[in-house]
């Protein structure tokens, strides 16, 4: 059962009352990044402000996420469609091309469903809450839209138990709270240099520990594009994971993080961070173990 306020509880017992009347409303979408940005849009034609927010209108289009009221502890499971055009941005990246980075990963989504007693953007009664959840996967990119899967809160009582296993790799993420790492620390800042394409990028900065590390990009085509860097030519290149969303132009700055294979060996010559080290490389393996 959602929660409404007493105005907008009484708005729509009046509006009962009234066979003929038109109810004008609107939805509005939440989207919280876990770096810190929150994001919203909405589907009326006039940007709506709601709860200290403001939701634009002429932003990504977001369609599919439906109302739905269960009792017990099933999860709710929906998938939805992003449509975006390449102006759309979102920390200076194009929406899809961060949503394909990685961006929207665990992000809070909620939909919010705003009525006006005259017409959209006029004279506000209140909102209902009717979706509050996260991204749990992203399952298409396209070039002008994308298909995700969110899920409620209660997604959180499917983690496999115990949270944490034996594994002989490092279950941190390099330079997560758990890793302590800070990441400015190591990390190269430069320009792209001349004859670069998509998948190389000519860099006199290019270190051997590079490798496995991402790349950012803060300026040019590719503002905003974060990339994996596959390959190492000290000195000389950088060969990417996966080709870049524009062709990258000769002075785009550029920010090279190094990489981890999350080892023992790497943890602690590379980074000497034995001390958050978050594997058992010792354990014997399951056909040893009997």
């Amino acid at each position: 059962m959602k929660t409404a306020s007493s105005t907008l509880i009484n708005f729509l017992i009046a509006a009962r009352a009234s066979p003929d009347i038109q109810i004008a409303f609107a939805d509005c979408y939440t989207f919280a990044l876990t770096g810190g940005a929150t994001l919203t849009y909405t589907n009326a034609d006039v940007p709506i402000v709601y709860a200290g927010n403001r939701f634009l209108a002429n932003g990504p289009l977001v369609c599919g996420l439906k109302y739905r009221a269960a009792t017990g502890l099933n999860v709710d499971r929906q998938e939805i469609t992003i449509a975006a055009r390449p102006g759309d941005l979102t920390s200076g990246a194009a929406f899809l091309v961060a949503l394909r980075d990685g961006a929207f990963d665990g992000a809070m989504v909620r939909r919010d469903r705003v009525f006006f007693s005259d017409f959209l953007g006029g004279t506000q009664v209140d909102g209902v809450t009717l979706f509050y959840g996260r991204v749990s996967t992203v399952d298409e990119v396209g070039r002008t839209k994308a298909k995700l899967t969110v899920a409620n809160e209660l997604v959180l009582l499917d983690i496999d138990m115990p949270r944490n296993i034996f594994a002989p790799t490092c279950l941190h993420t390099l330079f997560d709270l758990g890793c302590g790492l800070p990441a400015g620390a190591f990390s190269t800042n430069g320009v792209v240099g001349f004859a670069s394409t998509t998948s190389l990028i000519n860099f006199s900065g290019a270190l051997a520990a590079h490798l496995q590390g991402k790349m950012v990009f803060s300026s040019g085509a590719n503002a905003g594009v974060v990339a994996t860097v596959k390959y190492v030519v000290a000195g000389t290149s950088l060969t990417l994971m996966y080709p870049l969303p524009e062709p990258p132009a000769a002075g785009d700055a550029i920010t090279v993080y190094q990489g981890c294979d999350h080892t023992m060996g790497t943890c602690g010559t590379k980074f000497d961070n034995l001390a958050n080290f978050r594997a058992f490389p010792f354990v014997p393996p399951p056909q040893m173990a009997m």
